[in-house]
């Protein structure tokens, strides 16, 4: 077998194997008591000490879009509707991939480091001696939270980037408040709105499931550890692009169907 077959057998193989601790994920939270008190912790450490870094990555990236679009627009009288197209890159596109590479970054590493950790120390192992299942204690909290989150730093990421680019345009850029408001929510529609949450729904459980699988499944001592932590954010990014782009496909044929 050459080297480009055993990649791909190794990519399909994962792909199953996540495809696997989905079902598996989706059964329990079905059929077994949820662990409410370390729901409530996930959701603290993946909601609320995520809100910096989406809230510097909505306003810079809001601003900068808008004055990109700005200067383009300048040279055909267009200027107004420069934050038209920053409400809808930032509501479908913009806002749910970015949230979620940051918190892929941030959350996912630590969710493989933790998990990889307990299995390294053998805990895991500990929770099945008194039949426990690790997929019911640990995976399932923070799939829910992560599930959870994800819409609402998404919601985050387009106030702030919206606003950011209401004020450069309006307070720096001369133009007119009121008309680049009014061509906002003209344009920006409600399936817009609806293709972004559901993104960032999708997104979220990718971040959650792989970053468990790799953290469940990493190898031996520190050195897997920081293996399979590395891998984890990798995956979970190019996870969220590629499935971005068969969303938005998918998505603007259901919420679109006259276009």
């Amino acid at each position: 077998m050459s080297a480009a077959q055993g990649d791909i057998s190794n990519l399909l193989n994962g792909v199953g194997r996540v495809a696997l601790l989905a079902c598996e994920v989706f059964r329990s939270i079905f059929t077994v008591r949820l662990n409410w008190g370390e729901l409530m912790k996930q959701i603290h450490f993946i909601g609320l000490k995520s809100q910096f870094v989406v809230l510097t990555t909505g306003a810079s990236t809001g601003m900068v879009f808008c004055a990109q679009t700005f200067y383009q627009f300048h040279k055909v009288k267009m200027d107004t509707a420069a934050l038209s197209v920053v409400g809808v890159a930032m509501t479908s596109e913009l806002g749910p991939v970015l949230a979620g590479l940051m918190v892929a970054g941030r959350v996912g590493a630590a969710m493989t480091a933790e998990l990889g950790t307990m299995r390294v120390t053998e805990q895991i192992d500990a929770l099945r001696t008194m039949a426990t299942h690790p997929v019911d204690h640990l995976v399932v909290p923070r799939f829910i939270a992560t599930v959870f989150s994800m819409p609402l730093l998404t919601i985050l990421a387009w106030l702030v980037g919206i606003g950011a680019a209401y004020l450069l345009s309006g307070f720096l850029l001369g133009v007119e408040p009121a008309f680049s408001v009014k061509h906002m929510f003209f344009y920006t529609d409600v399936p817009d709105v609806l293709m972004g949450v559901i993104k960032a729904l999708v997104f979220g459980a990718l971040i959650a499931l792989i970053s468990c699988y790799r953290g469940l499944n990493c190898g031996n001592g520190a050195e897997g550890v920081g293996r399979a932590t590395n891998e984890a954010v990798v995956q979970s990014c190019i996870a969220i692009l590629v499935a971005n782009f068969f969303l938005t496909l998918l998505l603007r044929g259901l919420l679109y169907p006259t276009v």
